[in-house]
């Protein structure tokens, strides 16, 4: 008998060693994404960009074999969020967190992340503070004050002199307000007015009334996407509002594809603000957008950016490391990286841990017959001004 437990034993433990060696040869990375629910088609775009950049280059880095768990939250779930990253932690014991479309579902798992001490990749959620809350995290998308602060300085160093603003009534379109008026006026321009609408099925026809009645050089507006943007362009249009005379301002959302096919010509001479489009002249995107489509029979977008920009810093900081993938490991190799993504030259500020990149600004004009965001400008070497000014 006591040969028989011998045996056993002996049997336990190599099957544990042997365990234990395949998961030191194995990284895991845990993707947290709305993959059902009404902000699927967002993890999808950023799952394929993902899936992509394996399949180009590979799923072993220094040395290591990367294993990706996939969790849904359906939405907006700030406690599914944190459930799900608790799981990937303690049952699935990955090694990294990723993904995060959504704000509060970033905010939510970044309390993991602190606890765990686990390097988190922020692929999407744009909201500043959401980097501040776990010294192991980084971004790889954009923040809303990245964008409007430095469209507001680009709009006046470009002869309009006075805006109106009008937004959306909630989180993100306060955030676009208030950084689009700063970047505005601290560059000498001045607000004559502002108003905020509901989220949900505005009737745009008095708000749109009430900005042309303030006779200013623009107009800034922040909506989410969807029909709203559509919505809006035909009421601008309704109401006489020519943009080629009164400047229409906006984020990207405001002109994205989606909503060009919906707008029609109601959209042409609108002026927004991004960092993405597939549009972009260069040869990287070229090559990346042409990847893209072929293997997913549609155009990338800025999730899908986030995406793709967020599996090469996990791979770099993997290979920076040697392969080790504690969070002060990983979190110090991303610090400071620099690198050329199809948007364009980005990097990871050492100080915030947040993405520093080129926004582009682009006008909606006819190509080719077809209604297109085209880049004639950009604001280089854009730091998120929220963070800056905590430091």
């Amino acid at each position: 008998m006591k040969k028989v437990l011998i045996g056993l034993g002996s049997l336990v433990a190599a099957l544990f060693a042997a365990l234990s060696a395949h998961a030191a040869d194995t990284i895991k990375i845990g993707l947290i994404l709305p993959y059902s629910g009404q902000f699927a088609d967002t993890a999808t775009q950023m799952d394929n960009a993902i899936k992509l950049y394996v399949k180009q280059h590979g799923d072993m880095v220094a040395g290591k074999k990367l294993e990706f768990i996939r969790k849904d939250t359906g939405g907006i779930a700030p406690p599914v969020a944190k459930r799900l990253a608790q799981e990937l932690v303690v049952r699935d014991q990955v090694d990294v967190l990723a993904g995060f479309v959504l704000t509060p579902n970033a905010l939510a798992a970044s309390d993991v992340s602190v606890e765990a001490k686990k390097f988190m990749v922020i692929m999407n959620a744009a909201t500043s503070i959401i980097t501040t809350k776990s010294p192991y995290s980084t971004r790889t998308g954009v923040t809303i004050p990245q964008l409007n602060e430095a469209f507001g300085g680009w709009a006046f160093r470009h002869q309009i002199k006075t805006a109106y603003t009008m937004v959306s009534d909630y989180g993100p379109g306060h955030d676009a307000e208030g950084a689009f008026q700063r970047g505005f006026k601290d560059a000498g321009g001045r607000i004559v007015g502002s108003v905020r609408f509901p989220v949900a099925n505005p009737d745009f026809s008095a708000y749109v009334q009430r900005a042309k009645d303030a006779n200013s050089d623009a107009i800034y507006v922040f909506v989410p996407g969807g029909v709203q943007p559509s919505a809006l362009a035909k009421a601008f249009a309704e109401r006489g509002i020519d943009p080629h005379k009164t400047k229409i301002l906006g984020q990207g959302e405001l002109t994205d594809v989606g909503a060009l096919k919906s707008m029609g010509d109601a959209g042409l001479g609108i002026i927004t603000v991004l960092h993405y489009d597939y549009n972009h002249d260069s040869a990287m995107n070229k090559a990346f957008t042409a990847a893209y489509e072929a293997d997913y029979k549609r155009t990338p977008d800025i999730y899908s950016i986030g995406g793709y920009d967020g599996m090469h810093l996990i791979y770099e900081a993997i290979k920076k490391t040697g392969g080790k993938t504690g969070g002060d490991s990983l979190i110090a190799a991303a610090k400071g990286m620099k690198w050329e993504s199809p948007r364009g030259p980005i990097s990871i500020d050492p100080e915030t841990r947040d993405i520093v990149q080129t926004v582009y600004i682009r006008r909606v004009e006819k190509v080719g017959g077809e209604l297109r965001n085209v880049e004639f400008d950009k604001v280089e070497n854009v730091k998120d001004p929220v963070k800056a000014r905590m430091k």
